[in-house]
């Protein structure tokens, strides 16, 4: 399985291992989280930034601000599922991303969707910061 990204969507491969699951077999409602974290962090290293370099050298961390999610359908143990990305807005500090779980072979019917909201903040002070003009230009 390989990331690949579709007109400005970003999907990544994820396999539900057990321990991502309950005694039932199926995911554990806060893994779909996860999913979703490793999704992001991802699309942004596609594009080029590293988180550790930017906190490195710019001065900055992204931390989640506020999220919306719905666990529709569940996905369960062995199962090879795509987790999209994509940015729906950018504020002066913030970024708002729309993501879904979705099985991989099969994205019309997703398992889990949200929206998440992140907040750049000053490494140091953890203060909302502004994004750099050159994240914006590349999301």
């Amino acid at each position: 399985m390989e990331q690949r990204t579709t007109q400005a969507v970003f999907y990544w491969p994820v396999r539900v291992y057990y321990e991502d699951t309950d005694s039932g077999g199926v995911v554990y409602y806060a893994n779909y989280l996860r999913f979703m974290e490793r999704a992001r962090t991802e699309y942004l290293r596609s594009l080029g930034f590293e988180q550790d370099r930017l906190q490195r050298e710019a001065g900055i961390i992204f931390a989640v601000r506020s999220v919306n999610i719905e666990y529709l359908r569940p996905a369960r143990f062995n199962m090879e599922l795509e987790v999209s990305a994509q940015v729906v807005s950018a504020g002066r500090a913030s970024l708002e991303f729309e993501q879904q779980v979705l099985e991989a072979d099969r994205h019309d019917d997703p398992l889990c969707a949200g929206r998440i909201r992140i907040a750049c903040l000053d490494a140091g002070s953890f203060r909302p910061r502004a994004l750099p003009d050159y994240i914006v230009k590349e999301i």
